[in-house]
């Protein structure tokens, strides 16, 4: 069956994700995407004209399906808190966000590629801002008190991403059940919450 334009890109998208994971920025290349699909070099180098603008619309592509997923997370008919709470339990490391190693790569590469720092800027900026916005919205229905939501975001954020590093790198840094404890600490403070009232709510 012959695939549309489109169609294509989104494959060879989804291959060089999962080149990218395998082998890393720096030594994947074209022809390995090619291989994984068993398509030629030309064909990729069609829809894609360099390596760079390959592993940048990769880069790209995760980040819109992550994203598109925690709005959805955060667009749910019920309390902020529990929004709040699957949002930030599915994008740490124990959860079920897109493969950390990929991140971990992107962040690495980003010091060097001015095209894979603008997508890994945009999705760190769009996804502090989605927390800071439930966030505030949780603190103006008097769901918890936090008198930073922005700060908040950062320091959630900084916390999963950091989580993510150790698990990611060293195996056996982290257990899966100390790190949700460690999240859930953090929430718990950063919205002024016992951690059993935070667990209770969001039963």
């Amino acid at each position: 069956m012959r695939l549309s334009v489109a169609e294509r890109r989104q494959e060879l998208l989804r291959a060089a994700i999962g080149q990218i994971e395998a082998r890393g920025v720096a030594a994947v290349r074209i022809a390995d995407v090619a291989s994984s699909l068993g398509v030629s070099n030309a064909l990729v180098l069609y829809h894609f004209s360099s390596k760079e603008k390959l592993v940048a619309a990769a880069f790209t592509h995760a980040a819109e399906d992550d994203l598109a997923h925690l709005r959805k997370l955060l667009g749910r008919r019920t309390s902020a808190l529990r929004r709040l709470r699957s949002a930030v339990r599915w994008y740490a490391p124990t959860g079920q966000a897109k493969g950390w190693r990929l991140w971990i790569e992107g962040w690495g590469a980003a010091l060097r590629e001015p095209a894979l720092r603008e997508v890994t800027r945009d999705l760190d900026s769009q996804w502090k801002a989605a927390i800071t916005e439930v966030i505030a919205e949780g603190v103006a229905g008097g769901e918890f008190r936090c008198p930073d939501p922005a700060g908040a975001a950062l320091r959630l954020t900084a916390l999963l991403d950091g989580l993510a590093v150790q698990m990611t790198a060293y195996a056996a840094a982290v257990s899966r059940a100390r790190a949700q404890e460690w999240v859930d600490d953090a929430l718990a403070r950063e919205l002024g919450l016992e951690r059993a009232a935070l667990t209770a709510a969001v039963r």
